[in-house]
């Protein structure tokens, strides 16, 4: 027994759009923020750092100077307020690439931000549940392991697939959950809380994506998204706004994406549902728009896109249609839509549990919780799945739960009684080394 009650374990799951973290038997993780990172060269924070003295803006200056002393090439910049704040020469920088992790020093920040900023604790004294993803390599894992216990030198760790957290949040041991994340959409099968790895399939295809393709095909209408930081608005009477564009040429094309997509991913939120059939130009070119109004005070309309934008999950050969989506043509033939993914999984698991999975089939990630998006799925199951199966698409009521599944099954896991005998902890490490994580956490 490591842990004991007293001391609550840290439940962290690094996604492709935003990171949680919290602590294991809430209900929902304490911190989230981006899981992208603003970065300067060394060569550009000399000027900016006389600036940001005078400016008295220089929130992360402490906090990074220690992480900074080992590199010396670059400044990183984490959490949601730091993300905010333009500053010249910042790019915008992911740790993943295909879901897996690329860039190290960045993980490294980000979890650091996590534990000293947001959840203001010392990582030596909580056990920690990191939830990773099902095609983690065990190069991967070996380097989790020895980042945790050499640098934040945690007292157990244990790493869990998202897949089976997913399964846990909503109460099965057995199931096939479709996660739409930002970056991907993954279908794991899962049995008996263990991942069937020759049966999971990724697509490309997640949230950052259909917000792509809702940016470019707005700008093909000629509607361009300002960015927050490109703009201001004076009250000139009470109730009447006057926007005056301001320029900052030095702003990189990288942050001005990340804002403008931040935006763009908030109008899909709002306004896109998935239609209920197949998505057809001509049935569609006649509904009524929708308004939303845009931070720089626009009001935009937002016909047929609502409906076809969605769409690209289930059909994906429609990002063709797509005016600037070219570029992604070559990966289309490749890529299958959801409810091909989902039987194409199915089948490719044994036979005896092929009709258990079928009838619990369940949605996790961020993108999920678009409206309509389990009715059209579990429609499309019916019409091409096996008469005698019975399928079932289970998705958990509020869109909060749905976003943060993987965590809430972390949190469920952390905190069982009989989960504490399988922590992978400190002195197993310094025992057998880094590999003996393949055997702790399968």
């Amino acid at each position: 027994m490591y842990g004991g009650d007293e001391v609550s374990a840290i439940v962290l799951d690094l996604g492709s759009h935003t990171c949680k973290a919290g602590y294991a038997g809430e209900d929902a993780p304490k911190a989230v923020f981006p899981s992208v990172v603003g970065a300067f060269d060394q060569m550009d924070v000399d000027d900016s750092d006389n600036a940001e003295r005078n400016s008295g803006s220089g929130i992360d200056a402490k906090n990074n100077v220690d992480s900074n002393k080992g590199k010396g090439k670059r400044k990183l910049y984490v959490g949601t307020q730091a993300l905010g704040f333009r500053r010249d020469h910042m790019e915008v920088l992911s740790p993943l690439k295909d879901g897996i992790v690329a860039d190290w020093d960045i993980v490294d920040s980000i979890w650091d931000h996590a534990f000293r900023e947001c959840l203001l604790i010392d990582p030596k004294e909580h056990p920690m549940l990191l939830a990773e993803p099902s095609s983690n390599s065990q190069q991967q894992r070996e380097r989790t392991a020895e980042l945790m216990f050499e640098k934040y030198k945690v007292p157990a760790l244990f790493l869990a697939k998202n897949a089976v957290l997913t399964s846990f949040a909503l109460g099965r041991a057995t199931s096939l959950v479709v996660d739409c994340g930002g970056g991907s959409t993954t279908v794991a099968p899962v049995h008996d809380g263990y991942v069937l790895q020759k049966a999971v399939l990724t697509s490309p295809i997640g949230g950052e994506f259909l917000t792509n393709c809702l940016t470019k095909s707005l700008e093909s209408k000629g509607i361009i998204i300002k960015p927050r930081y490109s703009f201001k608005r004076k009250e000139i009477r009470p109730g009447e706004f006057q926007t005056v564009d301001l320029d900052f040429p030095n702003t990189t094309e990288s942050y001005k994406l990340f804002s403008q997509r931040d935006i763009a991913s908030d109008i899909k939120e709002c306004v896109c549902r998935a239609p209920d059939t197949l998505y057809d130009e001509s049935a569609y070119s006649n509904i009524p728009m929708t308004p939303y109004e845009l931070p720089d005070g626009q009001t935009i309309e937002i016909g047929s896109d609502r409906f076809k934008i969605p769409d690209v999950l289930f059909n994906p050969s429609l990002v063709q249609t797509i005016p600037g989506m070219e570029n992604y043509a070559e990966i289309v033939p490749s890529v299958r839509g959801l409810p091909q993914m989902v039987l194409e999984s199915i089948n490719k698991c044994d036979v005896d549990i092929r009709r258990e999975l079928f009838s619990s089939i369940l949605l996790a990630g961020g993108t999920a919780s678009m409206q309509q998006l389990k009715e059209r799925l579990e429609k499309d199951l019916l019409e091409e799945s096996p008469q005698a199966a019975r399928v079932k698409v289970v998705a958990s009521g509020n869109a909060t739960e749905r976003r943060f599944s993987v965590w809430i099954g972390g949190s469920i896991l952390a905190s069982l009684g009989s989960f504490q005998q399988m922590w992978f902890s400190k002195s197993e490490y310094e025992e057998h080394g880094a590999s003996y994580v393949q055997r702790k956490c399968p």
